[in-house]
């Protein structure tokens, strides 16, 4: 096991705090209580674990992730850097979450976007079937 410099590992609340075997913790991270990392996992920079979260072995979270408290993720999971992790994963694979730097303005409409991607996407599948009749 290793851990980076400035890193915090909280001891556990009700059950332990567990670092498996391997397990690699890269500088300024925070572990909080009750968190269990499997085997041969690698964390990098600047990640941030909620308490009572279970990450299993030969996993790979990148840096300075947000990952939530009370779930569990399987084995062999990539969460590419900034992943917010918000719901358990059960599956193996690689995962990535967040929008690149932009200007506040610019983001907003964004995020206002994939809010409401989902009625957007049935609008057009609508406009698509109608479009298609026609022909």
């Amino acid at each position: 096991m290793e851990i980076g410099a400035c890193t915090t590992i909280d001891r556990g609340a009700l059950d332990d705090t567990v670092i498996g075997n391997g397990v690699i913790i890269d500088n300024q991270c925070q572990i909080a209580h009750n968190v269990v990392i499997g085997d041969n996992t690698a964390v990098a920079g600047g990640v941030i674990m909620a308490g009572s979260l279970k990450i299993g072995r030969y996993c790979m979270i990148g840096g300075a992730s947000v990952i939530n408290g009370h779930m569990e993720i399987c084995d062999k999971v990539t969460v590419t850097g900034m992943g917010m992790v918000m719901r358990p994963i059960t599956e193996p694979g690689v995962y990535s979450s967040g929008i690149p730097l932009q200007p506040n303005k610019v983001w907003r409409k964004t995020a206002a976007l994939v809010m409401n991607i989902d009625e957007i996407n049935k609008r057009l599948k609508s406009i698509e079937r109608k479009v298609n009749q026609q022909d």
